[in-house]
């Protein structure tokens, strides 16, 4: 399925450019020769695609929002969330390990001095390295004013102390951008954030977590034991890093957003394949109304999801910046129910064969999961759409 994809009509459209198909295009091609014949290994064995990971890297699907003078492509969210959906289709875990530097290199271009984006963006373009975003700790998720990390100014340094919980691709990175208190009594306006090099002294993985699904992504907790970071490493002034994560996280939804879509999308083509193929009662199961009827609601479900996550990346690229919240918001919560929704149903339609590791289906529910958590919980993202209509943001 795709959204409009041809013919332009008066006012609004979705239609896309010859290059947006390419990239696409080339998305989905790496999606289905480098990573599905390895999704279910990697994710039976946890393993991280350190070589998948280079070799999106080699073909142009990494750090594409990084801007052409620092060497990128200088793509819009709309391209990257095109990929990103398209690589999910694959597995969303490898793409997740792939097109985390979003998320994490956000940060620096959102609130970085032109110094710290020329010493942190050009080489995740010139080699295939990793970095992270570390907001959330085992006692801090979407409650940023319980965050203890700390940061304590002496001279021309801070000293970070403090542990971090859930973070992507930790265990792989370079750099990741630390969000820490600078000011405790000020809550969640008292921090602050900093790019810290992940092999800093007092910088420990203290885990690889085992995970449902997702499991092709590291996802990694570690601790900050005096780590000195230079004060030059600080993005913006003291007390901007809840603001600097909230703006990054408005940026990077619909892509997470996407991806969720890209899983549905993964589970519905599976589950019409072998609606055409069963066959109960002398006829294909696609032909009882019990399964068709399932199959037609995944399918309208998956294309508003996917017409809501074009609407938010298309808000954000058009400069409404946080008067776009609200739209993240609703592709972020809408598309990670309708992935679980549809993959729920997928292993329904599958019957007793969808939950068996055999088949892939099981696998993709499993990954829809974390969609609901990660980057704002389903719940989080009603809490911010209900602020949003009853306290619409003065900005």
């Amino acid at each position: 399925m795709t959204a409009m994809e041809t013919g332009v009509a008066g006012g609004v459209s979705f239609a896309q450019t010859h290059e947006q198909r390419e990239l696409r295009a080339l998305a989905r091609e790496f999606a289905e020769k480098e990573i599905r014949p390895k999704a279910a290994e990697y994710d039976e064995q946890q393993t991280h695609p350190s070589d998948l990971v280079a070799k999106a890297h080699d073909v142009g699907l990494m750090n594409v929002h990084i801007p052409e003078e620092l060497g990128g492509l200088g793509l819009r969210g709309f391209e990257g969330m095109l990929i990103g959906e398209e690589l999910s289709w694959g597995c969303s875990g490898i793409a997740v390990s792939i097109v985390a530097n979003t998320l994490g290199a956000a940060p620096v271009m959102i609130a970085g001095s032109d110094r710290q984006k020329r010493a942190w963006l050009p080489p995740l373009v010139e080699d295939p390295i990793l970095c992270s975003f570390a907001l959330s700790e085992p006692d801090a998720g979407s409650d940023a004013a319980r965050i203890k990390t700390t940061a304590e100014r002496r001279g021309d340094e801070y000293v970070l102390n403090g542990s971090k919980m859930f973070i992507t691709n930790a265990g792989h990175a370079a750099w990741s951008v630390v969000f820490a208190s600078t000011d405790k009594a000020q809550g969640h306006r008292g921090l602050s954030a900093f790019v810290v090099p992940m092999d800093a002294d007092g910088m420990v993985i203290e885990k690889h977590l085992d995970k449902m699904g997702q499991r092709a992504t590291d996802t990694s907790a570690f601790a900050l034991n005096d780590v000195l970071v230079p004060a030059e490493n600080r993005l913006g002034e003291e007390g901007d890093g809840f603001k600097i994560a909230m703006q990054t996280l408005d940026f990077t939804r619909p892509g997470t957003a996407a991806g969720a879509v890209g899983v549905a999308q993964a589970a519905y083509d599976y589950a019409v394949e072998y609606a055409k193929e069963r066959v109960t009662f002398g006829v294909p199961i696609a032909m009882h109304q019990g399964v068709n009827f399932l199959i037609a609601d995944m399918a309208t479900e998956i294309e508003a999801a996917r017409l809501l996550t074009w609407q938010a990346a298309w808000m954000l690229d058009s400069g409404y910046g946080r008067k776009a919240t609200l739209y993240s918001s609703f592709a972020k919560r809408f598309s990670a129910d309708t992935a679980m929704k549809v993959t729920t149903d997928a292993v329904q339609i599958f019957g007793g064969y969808g939950y068996i590791k055999e088949y892939p289906v099981e696998k993709l529910m499993r990954d829809a999961k974390l969609f609901q958590i990660y980057e704002g919980t389903s719940q989080i993202q009603r809490l911010v759409i209900a602020k949003e209509i009853f306290l619409p943001s003065a900005d």
